[in-house]
């Protein structure tokens, strides 16, 4: 946006920095962090007002992916570093030439996750809620993708659990005046001098008291120039920007209509100012979003999405009726249930089950949805499961605009194309489906592979306790009215970045580091320009943030 004079416009130069970081995320902060530790002076710039520091690692559920851990052992899971590497690189399929970083990248995030990840993290006051989820669990054979076992540890405090400990040190960094903090500076160009990357330039933006995820002010009241010996960039992924993620689609074939599980300002834009020095961008349209949204009935961004995570009991169909084939049950493979619902030619699907299923197995992304957690209040954790709570999920269910409910499958058909404005749901063969269905779990045995999954899922602990209803009629009575929730793509995060080495170096296209320029976290694929390949197993963006923000961090200072 052109200046205003009559905003005041001026010019301001930020100096005596060694290390600028762009984005004050989680990553951004874990790079301060370790570079003030490490006895340098940082500048954190962010486009954003201070209530949004944190960036998305706040309003996520804080799940960790972590390998062989205490939590897991006394649940009876038995995992190794070994098992773990190979459920990734079967997940990550790399095929690319492009690859090699990130597969170096992903080899040593699981030496990570399965030894000093914990140890650290608790030295630094994180605490983990003891009961193990297990997310994506594939179903493809002992060599497809997937986690052989529960690895998804969640936070207790979620994902402002995992952010305060690095903000503790930079406001520390801050009061001793070694770390200072520049929001409203919208950086838009990386500057350089005989071939090295010495500073940023950018805007000054209207300040403003907007709250965390709101839209904000772009009014531009001055300009900035920061100078230091190494910039780390750390401004996350693309999933604001519907314009860019529609571009980047692979095979160009994104739905017409997507909610946004980020706020606007997660827009991918300063990437390209990294690769206007030199940087390598790969892999733009490896992506994970999530064909499990629902609308946010109280929303905070534009077209604001949360995503249910679900237990594997719903009949999961498409637009058209038609069952997802195994295995894309719920909650075992969500790029290829994205890839088939999105193949049927529409852009949403649904979960069909009943009231007892979705209050025993639906947990709803973000630290907002989980105040029981989030707030790491005891009593609160306990009400969940408590007849009349008035839990997130109860309010969903309630007053959602995606979730129906209906005495019979005939009136349950008839408001989901009452609510789709179309007659593609066949009250019939709804009925067939799930009068099937029920069959088969009167059978007490059967031969359909979901209740085969469900019944191997409820002999894990966490499952059978909080995660997985014992198998019933879907149209018993007494499990409450049927149930069916329209299911909208929701963007989320960018697999693919700036290319990296293992010291979170960016790289150019011959392989060779740009002098003075660092990326970590989304902006950087996680590690490596895309550490987890084309799927991710669930609880690892957290943790790509911090181990390539530490990373960063450190050589950072080291160069300087």
């Amino acid at each position: 946006m052109p200046s205003n004079p009559r905003d005041g416009v001026h010019s301001r130069a930020i100096v005596d920095a060694d290390v600028v970081i762009i984005g004050a995320g989680l990553s951004g902060l874990v790079a301060a962090a370790q570079a003030y530790a490490d006895g340098k002076r940082v500048a954190v710039l962010d486009q954003e007002p201070p209530a949004s520091v944190g960036g998305q690692a706040h309003w996520s559920f804080g799940g960790l992916f972590l390998v062989n851990t205490p939590e897991q052992r006394r649940l009876g899971v038995k995992d190794s570093a070994e098992l773990a590497l190979s459920d990734w690189l079967a997940s990550a399929a790399f095929d690319r030439p492009e690859d090699s970083w990130a597969k170096q990248w992903a080899e040593a995030y699981v030496d990570f996750a399965a030894d000093e990840k914990r140890r650290w993290l608790h030295s630094l006051g994180v605490r983990l809620f003891p009961l193990v989820q297990w997310a994506e669990r594939g179903g493809y054979g002992p060599q497809g993708h997937g986690n052989t076992v529960p690895r998804f540890h969640v936070t207790w405090g979620t994902g402002p659990g995992v952010v305060q400990p690095f903000l503790a040190k930079v406001n520390e960094g801050a009061d001793r005046g070694r770390i200072s903090l520049h929001f409203r500076h919208r950086a838009t160009q990386i500057t350089t001098t005989a071939g090295r990357v010495t500073g940023v330039g950018g805007e000054i933006l209207e300040a403003s008291g907007a709250g965390r995820g709101e839209a904000s002010p772009s009014t531009v009241v001055g300009h900035f120039a920061a100078t230091a010996g190494a910039v780390i960039v750390t401004t996350g992924g693309i999933g604001g920007n519907h314009a860019l993620v529609r571009r980047q689609w692979p095979g160009g074939s994104a739905p017409d209509s997507m909610l946004s599980g980020v706020p606007a300002s997660v827009d991918g834009e300063f990437l390209a100012a990294a690769a206007a020095v030199g940087g390598r961008l790969i892999s733009g349209d490896r992506m994970w979003h999530y064909p499990e949204g629902i609308h946010n009935h109280s929303p905070v961004w534009p077209s604001h999405g949360i995503r249910i995570l679900p237990g594997p009991s719903s009949l999961w169909i498409d637009a058209t009726g038609r069952q997802l084939p195994a295995p894309l049950f719920p909650g075992f493979d969500s790029l290829g249930a994205l890839r088939h619902i999105l193949a049927s030619g529409h852009g949403h699907s649904w979960f069909v089950c009943n009231r007892t299923i979705a209050l025993k197995e639906f947990a709803l992304s973000g630290s907002e949805q989980n105040p029981d957690l989030t707030g790491k209040d005891i009593r609160l954790l306990a009400s969940r499961l408590s007849p009349g709570s008035d839990s997130p999920l109860r309010l969903f269910l309630d007053r959602g605009v995606d979730f129906l409910q209906a005495a019979t499958p005939a009136e349950l058909a008839a408001k989901m194309n009452q609510l789709t404005g179309s007659a593609l749901i066949d009250p019939a063969r709804l009925d067939s489906l799930i009068h099937d269905r029920d069959l088969q779990v009167v059978s007490g045995l059967g031969k359909d592979p979901q209740l085969a999954a469900i019944r191997a899922a409820r002999r894990f602990a966490t499952d059978k306790i909080m995660r997985v209803a014992p198998p019933h009629r879907l149209t018993d009575p007494k499990q409450g009215p049927l149930l069916a929730v329209r299911l909208s793509v929701l963007t989320r995060k960018s697999l693919g970045g700036l290319q990296t080495d293992l010291r979170s170096r960016v790289l150019n296209d011959s392989g060779v580091p740009v002098p003075g320029l660092y990326a970590a976290g989304e902006a950087a694929g996680f590690g490596g320009g895309g550490i987890h390949g084309y799927r991710a197993l669930e609880g690892t963006f957290l943790g790509g943030c911090l181990f390539s923000g530490r990373a960063a961090g450190r050589d950072a200072a080291a160069s300087v």
